[in-house]
């Protein structure tokens, strides 16, 4: 399960796209941030994705994301080009293939890997969907594979992707929350070459209109209360502040809890009330956010930018900036399937868990203490962005990478410190 948020240019404060997701797992299921730097590959070389090996391309670009221990690909990420993408799951009326394909979490790797843009990315992506399929185990290794959406997004524009086994259909998007269900109609503006025809043969479609694809394709026994409340509050939030969007109000929505805003209030709610199921999400059995991602994306990826990144819930985290043109501390890239106390990811689990006693009480007083070190590393961000592009014109790229790999370290170090005073506190 996921929900991802998108602002294209006319809806930002700074006319800039901005991307945010957060990313909802099994519980304890470790999901550190990576980064991988380009590289160019012989003619006849391939990749291993999760599950299957597939032709690789000649270059692939640098990238940086959230990836579950055990996967090869991404929840979410970013490259070098300021795309930006998230997968998502969806259920389709096909039957996922039973043989190994390429899972959503491999086409978001994927995609950043080898698209200098958002629509080239849902070109890679479609391409890959077509010839290897989606088969295999996504949500845990033993567990069973799934349909995806994808939200893609650079500087100039956004797009909706949506699939059904090796079909898909993508529409650009100014203004937009995805969640798990197949929500384009029939304003999807490109789509495989048999989309309408195979839902035409299955009887799913009358064919004397244009495509609904989601009332066609979409699997009408999965429950839609587990997404569609979310859908909608992510998109009341949204409209709210239309026009005015910014890093803020991205991490409000990805932090909102309804009726508690950023503040978890625990509660009675059961999984099948819709009020169970909020953006920044506690809805164990079904799912938790176990790692978030919000992308001010630039015009000119070469200066210095940053993501911000959070481990676990958001409303008991920190966002933390990180940047491609440095290298992330191994703190945030470290983490497998066994609690490791060097791991943020896991350090985070940890203060979450203790937050849990007693939410309404403890997520108060987190907030107020990362909002003091989110205000101080803000103070900061600014001077390091300007000495390490200094070195940039000055054609000192090394110079550049030592500037913004200190300040992370320096961000983590402290944020990591915090976090385990907090958890000795019992928050």
């Amino acid at each position: 399960m996921c929900d991802s948020i998108v602002a294209a240019p006319s809806q930002t404060a700074d006319g800039g796209s901005l991307y945010a997701k957060n990313s909802d797992r099994t519980s304890g299921e470790c999901q550190p941030f990576v980064q991988f730097p380009a590289a160019y590959y012989a003619r006849d070389a391939r990749v291993r994705c999760t599950h299957l090996a597939i032709p690789q391309v000649a270059e692939t670009f640098s990238v940086m994301g959230h990836s579950p221990w055990w996967v090869w690909g991404f929840e979410h990420g970013v490259n070098e080009h300021a795309v930006a993408i998230g997968n998502h799951t969806v259920f389709s009326k096909e039957p996922i293939e039973i043989q190994p394909g390429l899972i959503g979490m491999d086409l978001v790797r994927l995609g950043l890997e080898r698209a200098n843009s958002a629509r080239e990315a849902v070109e890679v992506i479609a391409g890959l969907v077509e010839r290897h399929g989606q088969g295999g185990a996504a949500f845990a290794p033993e567990a069973s594979g799934y349909h995806n959406s994808f939200v893609v997004v650079d500087a100039k524009e956004g797009w909706q992707l949506e699939t059904s086994n090796r079909r898909w259909a993508a529409r650009r998007v100014d203004l937009a929350a995805v969640s798990n269900h197949l929500s384009i109609r029939t304003d999807w503006e490109i789509g495989a070459g048999d989309l309408e025809r195979f839902a035409v043969a299955e009887g799913w479609w009358p064919g004397d209109e244009r495509l609904d694809v989601a009332s066609a394709y979409r699997n009408p026994h999965v429950p839609a209360h587990v997404s569609a409340g979310r859908q909608r509050r992510a998109t009341e939030l949204l409209n709210a502040s239309a026009g005015r969007h910014d890093v803020a109000s991205f991490a409000g929505i990805l932090r909102d809890h309804a009726d508690g805003g950023p503040v978890w209030m625990g509660g009675d709610a059961t999984p099948e009330d819709e009020r169970y199921f909020t953006l920044c999400a506690h809805s164990e059995p079904v799912h938790g956010t176990t790692a978030s991602l919000i992308a001010a994306l630039p015009a000119d990826p070469s200066l210095p930018w940053p993501v911000w990144i959070s481990f676990g819930t958001p409303c008991t985290g920190i966002f933390l900036p990180v940047y491609l043109h440095g290298v992330v501390p191994p703190a945030l890239a470290r983490g497998v399937e066994a609690p490791e106390p060097d791991s943020a990811w896991w350090v985070f689990a940890r203060l979450q868990e203790a937050a849990s006693a007693a939410p309404a009480v403890s997520t108060p007083r987190l907030r107020a203490a990362w909002a003091e070190l989110e205000s101080e590393f803000e103070a900061e961000r600014s001077g390091v962005e300007a000495a390490a592009r200094a070195s940039l014109e000055a054609r000192a790229p090394d110079a550049a990478a030592a500037e913004l790999s200190g300040f992370m370290a320096r961000c983590t170090d402290r944020v990591l410190a915090r976090a385990t005073d907090l958890v000795a506190a019992a928050c």
